[in-house]
């Protein structure tokens, strides 16, 4: 107790802006990551650049930002030909906290960023950070390195266009991205995203052209997998755009949502209401009272609503918090304005289009045909889980959950492992407020070409997707990473594979929101009395012996049973490698599971003999 008595002014501290990013990063970028997930803090870094690019567009300047990365230096050039930082602000603008154009509201309608943080925070956590404003001729530019003014150039004169350059390089200190990556699927996802709501709007990225016609309507047709089941409705009016189909290939429901051009991954108050008002539309059109779940099983939509001064619970701006169109409650309610504005405008549409009103009521009775149907299987498998007692023994859970509001929600991982040998490894070595971990008892259950009564029949699915919480939908998911944990061999790697086709088979959206992940575990340790390095791939391990001398004790990993939980801890804490699971339209999941998961084809057998590979053996 007398250290908490000792309590002076000696322990209040002032942190300068820069020092308080960095101290502090994940209240301005969520999380940091080394580049495995989409919402790690790298491209955090990238988006929050971008945005004020597209900020730029939305107000009428500037038809093109140009974007290069380059992988090797890790290097990130943003530059647009919008107006242009005003020069004598412009060292003010990415290094004063509470200073920007944002704030004032004529500049700057319906933007995403408020707050004049995001550029800063790119700043604070870069090792390299350089400005360019150019306006009428003139140029300012500026050069800092975490945060801390390195070069201030004079204004001069320059044959440039208007608009501003941002060049930086996240750093790679270990307090903060450390050994980090670019993956190239996150970045084209990120900026397809912007020209699906930017029309007009022309993205050049490493001298590739993202540029869409039809917003929304693109949005869908490429990404929806399979057709729809009838033409995609695509409607917009007053800064609310929406478009809508259904899938007989998708399960549940899609949604893509979007406020002022940022990608609400978490939804908010606009998803929720344009949720209610489909509800409303078809009860109300068919005149009779469906299930939601009916109604919108199957269903694939994208929405984007433009409002002033929009309110999102994070820094990241992944959900709107806005009740209002203004935040001083002097607007009309989001959810009025939008259940209105569907209302009115799917009303109008199914009543030309009697085709479609009729290909949705199909859909809807089928939906409920089935539901009913399912019914008794789900109370069938409550009835034998109570008669023996069951629990999800196989889940040993942790303390914070994504379905939540805490702090830690998005580092919160769910290890699914092969074996208790494996699995005790992890457990004893994991953090138990974030990570659980279930354990497979063997392998599971081919469920290609199975319907959805396996999920419930067979006992490890059911347990399974119950410790995820995703029996109706997506909104009460449990953990935001999912992590198969297998050993490296053939067994491990068929593992793998049946999980993936339970997942892509009945719950393909964990997929496709980026939450599924391999566990990259080391396949060899090299250590000398003074260092152990761990290396994941014959390369690492030839460099290892470089540095330690060829007299190093050398010792490779078969499975992960063979690793002691004390060395786990170094697998599954901040420098863990995962590898995540990337699929799009283009993948073909239907054609992928049938060719690997179906029957033993020719085909499929050829390709295994063509492509068999012999590990060579490693002298231990």
């Amino acid at each position: 107790m007398e250290n908490v008595a000792n309590y002076t002014e000696e322990n209040i501290k002032s942190l300068r802006w820069n020092e308080h990013i960095r101290l502090r990063p994940g209240m301005y970028i969520g999380k940091l990551g080394e580049g495995s997930s989409a919402d790690d803090g790298i491209y955090v870094l990238i988006k929050e650049i971008i945005d004020n690019s597209i900020d730029e567009f939305a107000m009428g300047a500037g038809k093109l930002i140009d974007i290069d990365i380059d992988f090797e230096t890790n290097i990130v050039r943003v530059r647009d030909y919008g107006r242009g930082i005003p020069l004598d602000k412009t060292i003010d603008c990415v290094s004063k906290m509470n200073t920007g154009g944002k704030y004032d509201s004529v500049a700057f309608q319906k933007s995403v960023g408020m707050n004049g943080v995001g550029t800063k925070a790119v700043n604070a956590l870069s090792e390299y950070f350089c400005v360019k404003a150019i306006r009428d001729g003139k140029a300012k530019v500026a050069t800092f390195k975490s945060g801390e003014l390195v070069e201030d150039r004079p204004i001069a004169e320059c044959s440039e266009p208007n608009g501003t350059m941002i060049e930086f390089k996240p750093d790679s200190d270990n307090r903060l991205f450390g050994s980090f990556t670019f993956l190239n699927e996150y970045i084209e996802k990120m900026i397809w995203n912007y020209a699906y709501l930017n029309k007009g709007l022309s993205l050049v990225y490493n001298g590739q052209k993202f540029q869409s016609k039809n917003g929304l309507l693109d949005l869908l047709n490429n990404n929806m997998e399979g057709e729809g089941l009838y033409p995609v409705i695509h409607l917009q009016e007053n800064g609310f755009e929406f478009a809508i189909t259904h899938s007989d290939k998708v399960y549940s429901e899609e949604n893509y949502s979007f406020v002022n051009g940022q990608h609400t991954t978490q939804g908010g108050t606009h998803l929720s209401a344009f949720r209610e008002a489909i509800t409303k539309v078809a009860r109300d059109f068919y005149h009779k009272d469906f299930e939601p779940s009916d109604i919108r099983s199957g269903m694939v939509s994208a929405i984007s609503l433009r409002i002033e001064e929009p309110v999102f619970e994070s820094q990241t701006k992944t959900k709107l918090g806005s009740t209002n169109m203004k935040p001083d409650g002097s607007g009309q309610a989001v959810k009025t304005f939008i259940i209105d504005s569907v209302k009115k405008a799917l009303d109008d549409y199914l009543y030309i289009h009697s085709d479609v009103a009729e290909a949705i009521l199909q859909k809807i009775v089928l939906n409920e045909k089935e539901r009913k149907g399912m019914q008794n299987v789900k109370k069938l498998a409550r009835e034998s889980a109570k008669k023996v007692n069951l629990v999800n023994r196989k889940l040993r859970d942790c303390k914070v959950h994504y379905n939540t509001k805490d702090e830690r929600r998005l580092e919160t991982t769910l290890f699914i492992t092969e074996g208790d040998s494996a699995s005790g490894s992890i457990t004893k070595s994991r953090d138990v407020n974030t990570q659980a971990v279930f354990s497979l008892r063997g392998k599971p259950k081919n469920c290609f070409n199975e319907t959805k009564e396996i999920v419930y029949k067979n006992e490890e699915f059911n347990l399974l997707h119950n410790a995820l919480n995703i029996d109706e939908d997506m909104d009460n998911l449990r953990y935001n990473n999912i992590v198969v944990a297998t050993d490296a061999d053939v067994d491990g790697m068929h593992i793998r594979m049946l999980l993936m086709t339970f997942f892509l088979t009945f719950f393909p959206e964990l997929v496709k929101l980026g939450h599924v992940y391999i566990l990259q575990t080391p396949l060899f340790r090299v250590r000398n009395k003074k260092k152990t390095i761990y290396c994941y791939s014959e390369q690492e391990r030839q460099k290892a012996i470089a540095e330690l001398s060829t007299t190093a004790e050398i010792t490779r990993f078969k499975g992960l049973g063979e690793i002691s939980p004390d060395e786990f801890a170094h697998f599954i804490g901040k420098d863990m490698r995962l590898e995540p699971v990337l699929i799009n339209k283009e993948s073909g999941i239907k054609e992928v599971l049938a060719f690997y998961m179906g029957d033993n084809t020719p085909e499929r057998q050829g390709f295994i003999i063509e492509n068999l590979r012999y590990e060579e053996a490693v002298n231990e």
